[in-house]
C-alpha cells in the first residue's frame, strides 16, 4: 500500500468522523438519538439496512466462501433477497403499525414486562456477541491491507466507531451507511473490470475456474441449507432489534414496506457484482491456506487498483463493515436506556437519559472490542457467523415476530418457545457431538435452527385456536394501538430530516472531489475513475437541490396556513 492510499484512508476516516459528530447537537432526546426523529426517508433507511446487514459478511465471510466455492456465495445471498421481499410484504409494515420505539418496547406492551425483561437480557448478550464477530472482519481488512497487527486494529477501529456512534446516534449510523454504499458501489465498478483484465478476460476466467465453481449449490451449502437460510434471513432481518429501527423510524407503513423491498432488490443485483473479485482471485492466485482465504477480497483489490483508489476502497470496506457494529451499538444503548434504565428511573430527565444512552454505547463498545479479540480462537469468522445464526437466530427473533400477527399467543407461550428451541439447538451444536459422537451437517443445523421454533409456535397456535382462546395480552395491546391510531397522524417533513440529507450531500461532494483528484493522478483507467467521481457529484447536487426545494415548499405551506 502506497503513501497516497494511506492519505486517502485518513481523509475518508476524518470525513466519516465529522459526518457522525455533526449530529451531536441534533440528538438531544431519546426519539432523536434512537429513532432519528421518527422521520427518516425510506430510501436512506433501506440503504442503511442493506449496508448494516451486507457489510457484516460480504468482504470476509461471503468473500471467503466465494473464493473457496464460487457462485454458491451468490446463491446464498439471493436467499437474503427473498427474505427482504417477504419482510416488505408482511413484517416491516406490521412493525410500523405497532407505534413503538424499539422491538423491546413492543414485547413489553404485547407480552408483558417480565417477558420483556427476559428478552432484553438475552438480546443484549447476543447483540454484543454479534457485534464482536462483526468488528473482527473490519480489523481483518486492515490487517491484510496495511499489515497492522489484528489486535491493534480491533482496538483502534472499535474506539473510532464508539466515538461517532455515542455522539451522533441513529442519524450518524444511517448517513454514514449511505455514504459507504455509494463509495463501495463506485469502487466495485472499478475493481471488477480491472480484475477481469488481470486474468485475461471473461473467457479465461471461466475456462480456468474450478469445475464446480459456477454451481448454484455445493457441498454443505445444499438445497436444504438455502431453504433454511432464506427462512432464517426473513426472521433475522425482520426481527433483529437493530434492524427493526429501520422499519419504525420512517413516516408511514408504506414507507416501511419500501424499506424491505429496497433491501431485497439490492440483494438480487449486488451479489452478481460484489462476489466477482474474490472469485476471480481464485483463478489469479490459488490456493490460500487456512483462514487466509478470509482476505481474498482485499487481496484482489490490492492486485489491480491504482494508488489512491485502493485506499478509498479499503476505507469504504472498513467503515462499511463497521456499520454493523455501529448499528448494534445504537441498539444496545436503546435497549438498555429505554427498556432497562428508564423503567427503573421513570422520573429521569432527558439530559440524564441521554447521558445513560451515550455511556451505555461506550460500555457496549468496549465489550465488543474484547469479544472481537477472541474470534480467532473459535475457528474464524465464517464459523462464528454461521453457527450463531443457525443456533440462535430464529429461536430468539422468530417468536416475537410471530406475536406481531397472532391473537392467541401470550407472554408465557412465546418465551417458552424461545427457551425450548434454544436449549435443543444449543444441545445439538455443543452437547450431542461430545457425548454421542454425532454432528449435524451445516445444512441440517441451519434447517433445524430455522424450523424448530416455528414448529413449537405452530403447535401452540393450533391448540389455542382449537379452544378459541384469544390472549388477554393481545386484547389490551390492540386497544392501545387503536387509541394511538385515532390521535396520531403521519409526521411531516422536519428540519432534522433535511439536515441529515444535507450532511449526506456534503460528504458525497467531498468524496467525489477525492475520486476526481485520484483520477487525474492515475496513469491508468483515469477516465473511468473521473467519470465515477462526476456521477457521485451529480447525485450530491440533486440531493441538495431537492432538500432546498422541500424547505421552500414547507415555508410556503407554513406561510399559507398562517394567513
Amino acid at each position: 500500500m502506497q503513501t497516497l492510499d494511506i492519505v486517502v484512508i485518513v481523509l475518508f476516516s476524518l470525513l466519516i468522523l465529522v459526518a457522525g459528530l455533526s449530529f451531536g447537537r441534533k440528538g438531544k432526546d431519546m426519539k432523536s438519538f434512537f429513532a432519528a426523529g421518527g422521520n427518516v426517508p425510506w430510501q436512506i433507511n433501506g440503504l442503511s439496512l442493506f449496508m448494516s446487514f451486507f457489510s457484516a459478511g460480504t468482504f470476509v465471510v461471503w468473500g471467503s466462501i466465494a473464493y473457496q466455492y464460487g457462485f454458491v456465495s451468490v446463491t446464498i445471498q439471493w436467499m437474503m433477497a427473498i427474505g427482504g421481499i417477504l419482510i416488505g410484504l408482511y413484517i416491516a409494515p406490521r412493525w410500523k403499525k405497532m407505534k413503538i420505539l424499539t422491538a423491546g418496547e413492543f414485547i413489553g406492551k404485547r407480552l408483558g414486562l417480565k417477558v420483556q425483561r427476559y428478552y432484553t437480557y438475552l438480546i443484549l448478550l447476543l447483540s454484543l456477541g454479534y457485534t464482536g464477530a462483526f468488528l473482527y472482519p473490519v480489523a481483518k481488512l486492515v490487517n491484510v491491507s496495511a499489515g497492522v497487527p489484528i489486535n491493534t486494529a480491533i482496538i483502534a477501529l472499535g474506539l473510532l466507531v464508539i466515538i461517532y456512534t455515542a455522539v451522533g446516534g441513529l442519524w450518524a449510523v444511517v448517513i454514514t451507511d449511505v455514504l459507504q454504499f455509494v463509495i463501495l458501489t463506485a469502487a466495485v465498478l472499478i475493481v471488477v473490470p480491472l480484475s477481469f483484465d488481470a486474468v485475461g478476460g471473461l473467457n479465461e476466467f471461466i475456462n480456468n475456474a474450478p469445475a464446480t465453481f459456477f454451481n448454484f449449490i455445493q457441498d454443505e451449502y445444499n438445497g436444504w441449507f438455502l431453504f433454511a437460510f432464506a427462512v432464517y434471513n426473513m426472521i433475522f432481518i425482520g426481527g433483529n432489534w437493530a434492524y427493526v429501527q429501520r422499519y419504525t423510524t420512517v413516516r408511514t407503513m408504506t414507507d416501511a414496506r419500501k424499506v424491505g423491498f429496497l433491501f431485497g432488490g439490492l440483494y438480487i443485483i449486488s451479489p452478481l457484482f460484489w462476489m466477482l473479485p474474490p472469485m476471480i482471485y481464485r483463478v489469479l492466485e490459488s490456493p490460500l491456506p487456512g483462514m487466509e482465504n478470509e482476505g481474498a477480497y482485499l487481496l484482489m483489490c490490492k492486485a489491480v487498483l491504482p494508488a489512491g483508489m485502493l485506499g478509498l476502497m479499503i476505507g469504504g470496506m472498513v467503515f462499511a463493515t463497521a456499520s454493523s457494529v455501529n448499528t448494534t451499538l445504537n441498539l444496545v444503548a436503546a435497549v438498555f436506556t429505554n427498556d432497562i434504565f428508564k423503567p427503573l428511573k421513570p422520573q429521569s430527565t432527558q439530559k440524564q437519559l441521554m447521558n445513560i444512552a451515550r455511556g451505555s454505547t461506550i460500555v457496549a463498545g468496549l465489550v465488543t472490542i474484547l469479544i472481537a479479540l477472541l474470534v480467532p480462537f473459535v475457528g474464524g469468522i465464517v464459523e462464528v457467523v454461521l453457527t450463531i445464526g443457525a443456533v440462535t437466530g430464529c429461536s430468539i427473533y422468530g417468536p416475537p415476530v410471530w406475536a406481531l400477527f397472532s391473537k392467541h399467543h401470550n407472554g408465557k407461550s412465546i418465551w417458552a418457545c424461545t427457551i425450548i428451541s434454544l436449549i435443543i439447538n444449543l444441545s445439538l451444536r455443543f452437547v450431542v457431538p461430545v457425548f454421542f459422537n454425532f454432528t449435524l451437517s451445516r445444512g441440517n443445523e441451519m434447517l433445524v435452527g430455522a424450523l424448530l421454533p416455528f414448529f413449537l409456535l405452530g403447535c401452540y397456535e393450533w391448540w389455542a385456536r382449537r379452544f378459541a382462546t384469544i390472549s388477554m395480552d393481545f386484547k389490551i395491546f390492540q386497544l392501545e394501538i387503536e387509541q394511538q391510531n385515532k390521535i396520531e397522524k403521519p409526521m411531516p417533513e422536519t428540519g432534522e430530516n433535511r439536515y441529515g440529507v444535507r450532511v449526506l450531500a456534503f460528504t458525497l461532494t467531498c468524496t467525489s472531489f477525492i475520486i476526481i483528484a485520484l483520477g487525474f493522478l492515475s496513469t491508468e483507467n483515469n477516465k473511468l475513475v473521473v467519470g465515477i467521481g462526476l456521477i457521485i457529484l451529480m447525485i450530491a447536487t440533486i440531493l441538495l437541490y431537492n432538500t432546498k426545494m422541500k424547505k421552500v415548499r414547507g415555508k410556503l405551506v407554513a406561510d399559507g396556513n398562517g394567513k
